[in-house]
């Protein structure tokens, strides 16, 4: 042994999900050299835990198992143990979950994964039960079992671990070119369709999770090909999960996912990530329908952002739990008998009418607010009155054991919601919005940077882990919505900053495409690189559309160049997997039509916040009146120059306005519009230039 007293080390870190486990019997470690020494000096194989604060299983397993003595005494003996937060270490978990699928797995968290002493991974599952159950074995039974394979059987080991590393190194072969078309896309926007639940919208079957990359990619497809069952598709799940349970009637935000096909019963965890992408799809809905009931579920998530996900210092934090009082929804649940305490009888009626109130409840006894049975809004005094109980509800819900926050500050799902917050001040001029999203900007910049480089994650005072592509890809993304929202050099300054970075250290030289860890990340034993979809946006993808606004932005080809760069790189992943690379897809839409919108505005002042200046106000205002996804939209005050006095690259170049009245451009590709003085004729003009070219 080289450590001189076994011990549960967790104390010391600032991850919330750690700490959750630091009085745990079982002698954790943390991810890191300390550990991985440890195992190689005393000749046992790990252990590797790997969850999140706001995981309901995760829970599940640490009550059972962890806290158990006689079960950590097994683990403590045979294994060294270490815990990973997977929103602290995302490239950990990507290895090993990967690592788990090439076992024929199905995934999932907690991510139980047993790696020999030199961290590569050779037998895994997720949960555990403490006993048989679930057609799955006591997790004892497994410790003991998987110890003395690794005793007595290490040759087989050595060829799974050796399997699974050339599985996880491996990448799809073959020179394919990636057949980016109108014809191809098109077709494809069709067959998705078919794979949409008609009645409920989302991907038919349960559980049904919000599938940003997918709907988005949907959402894209009927904007350019006028495909009308595909807007329908999109326009159906978004307002069943807006009016559904996994949305929070009182407080706002959105829940990870539902359980069941009809987006009812939630997992009642709240992510960052998901609210972040949420509202920016729905504020491309809104732009597209003029839907009330969109308006209302990003004015009520941006709130609740900015009420209750606001970290020390204005980053915005990561989570919160499912549980409460140890148990899942306890938190956001009620009974007709409280609701009638607090509305009194008639407004209660009403209420329970509205939101599926009843005695009998429409969950394991209880009931989950939704307004499934009839998801169309009432008049503006029928909605006034329900908002009117809502506070009520909402001011009794406060009195609760609260669910457990997860504060600490990621990159990655910041850059997000800087996006989502900005595109949605812009729609519906809310400078608070576009205020708390350049705060949280200027705290990551600040304590989370340092000689270019991002750190993933910031907690208590402390920045941890080197950033991930995504940390780069989704902050970059988060600094041209900013840039296009207030013209200040700082943003394209950071942009470009942080696109050097990663083609200095993540760009894959031999393959193509951006890793998922630097070339410099210490404490991995790959490195993954892939474009394929998750729960969040991939790198790659959100790298294709930054790079396209770039090159509009500054007119530096090496931009655009890089951009078509990438679907190259993944050509036959995309050819074996098509569907599981809808953010790609998406991107491709910008490679075919990258559009840049101008409004000149030669009457505002340097002190002016762009497209506040009543004299431009409706040019301004026509530009988000209908739905351009992936346009690069923007308000200058000076004919010849672009954020803060950068020269209007490319087809902008030399466009003046038009008799020193506010003045627009739409551009695509190399062509622009004439220029345009009126919002109407300015919308004839985007309303031509999104579609698809007649054939």
């Amino acid at each position: 042994m080289t450590s001189s007293t076994p011990q549960n080390r967790l104390a010391r870190e600032t991850s919330p999900y750690l700490l959750q486990h630091k009085d745990n019997p079982v002698h954790w470690w943390a991810w890191g050299p300390e550990a991985l020494t440890e195992a190689k000096t005393t000749n046992r194989p790990i252990l590797l835990s790997v969850g999140y604060a706001a995981c309901h299983w995760c829970h599940v397993m640490a009550h059972e198992s962890f806290e158990d003595p006689a079960v950590a005494a097994v683990m403590n003996e045979l294994f060294v143990n270490i815990k990973v937060d997977r929103e602290e270490r995302p490239d950990i978990d990507a290895i090993y979950m990967r690592a788990l699928h090439s076992l024929g797995e199905q995934g999932g968290w907690p991510l139980t994964m047993f790696l020999d002493s030199e961290a590569r991974p050779f037998w895994g599952g997720t949960y555990f039960p403490p006993a048989p159950r679930y057609g799955r074995p006591a997790f004892s039974q497994v410790l003991r079992e998987v110890s003395r394979v690794y005793a007595e059987e290490r040759d087989k080991v050595t060829h799974n671990a050796g399997m699974l590393v050339d599985a996880l190194n491996a990448r799809e072969g073959g020179k394919a070119t990636p057949m980016i078309s109108d014809e191809v896309l098109a077709d494809l926007t069709g067959r998705m369709v078919s794979a949409v639940d008609p009645v409920h919208g989302g991907l038919s079957g349960a559980p049904k999770f919000p599938q940003w990359s997918f709907f988005w990619l949907l959402w894209r497809g009927a904007i350019r090909y006028g495909h009308e069952a595909a807007k329908h598709a999109v326009d159906t799940t978004l307002t069943n999960i807006c009016q559904g349970g996994i949305y929070d009637h009182l407080g706002g935000g959105f829940a990870r996912y539902s359980v069941d096909e009809r987006w009812l019963a939630p997992h009642f965890e709240k992510m960052l990530y998901d609210n972040a992408l949420l509202i920016d799809l729905l504020c491309e809905a809104y732009r597209e329908t003029g839907k009330e009931l969109y308006a209302r579920r990003i004015d009520e998530t941006a709130g609740w952002v900015l009420r209750e996900m606001i970290a020390e210092g204005g980053g915005f934090a990561a989570s919160l739990d499912a549980d409460s009082e140890g148990e899942e929804g306890k938190f956001y649940v009620w009974s007709k008998p409280e609701i009638v305490e607090v509305l009194g009888e008639a407004d209660a009626e009403v209420f329970a009418e509205a939101y599926d109130v009843s005695e009998a409840g429409n969950w394991e006894g209880h009931t989950i607010l939704n307004r499934l049975r009839n998801p169309v809004l009432g008049s503006a005094a029928d909605e006034t009155a329900l908002a009117q109980m809502h506070a009520k509800l909402l001011a009794r819900r406060a009195g609760r054991i609260r669910p457990g926050w997860d504060d600490k500050v990621l990159a990655d799902w910041n850059g997000l919601m800087i996006a989502g917050l900005t595109h949605a001040a812009r729609v519906f001029d809310r400078p608070e919005w576009l205020r708390a999203a350049a705060t949280a900007f200027g705290f990551i910049v600040q304590h989370m940077e340092k000689d270019g480089r991002l750190f993933h994650s910031w907690r208590a005072g402390q920045a941890k882990v080197p950033g991930t592509a995504s940390d780069y890809a989704n902050m970059i993304w988060g600094a041209l919505r900013l840039l296009q929202a207030t013209n200040e050099g700082a943003f394209l300054t950071a942009a470009e900053r942080w696109c050097a970075t990663l083609d200095k250290h993540f760009w894959v030289a031999d393959g193509g495409g951006y890793a998922f860890t630097a070339d410099d990340t210490p404490d991995v034993i790959v490195r993954m690189r892939g474009a394929h979809d998750d729960a969040t946006p991939n790198a790659n993808a959100v790298m294709i559309t930054n790079l396209v606004a770039l090159g509009l932005l500054t007119g530096k080809p090496e931009y655009l160049e890089r951009a078509e760069a990438i679907p190259q790189a993944f050509a036959a992943d995309l050819g074996k997997n098509t569907l599981g690379h809808c953010g790609l897809l998406a991107g491709f839409y910008d490679l075919l039509a990258p559009q840049h919108v101008v409004v000149i505005n030669p009457a505002a002042t340097a002190a002016d916040t762009p497209g506040t200046d009543q004299t431009a106000a409706p040019l301004a205002r026509a530009m988000f009146k209908l739905s351009l996804p992936g346009a690069v939209q923007q308000v200058v005050t000076e004919p010849s120059s672009g954020p803060a006095g950068f020269p209007v690259p490319g087809p902008l170049a030399g466009k003046t306005a038009l008799d020193s009245q506010p003045t627009a451009y739409a551009c695509l590709g190399p062509q622009c519009s004439p220029p345009v003085t009126e919002a109407d004729a300015l919308l004839e003009v985007l309303r031509g230039q999104r579609g698809a070219p007649s054939t």
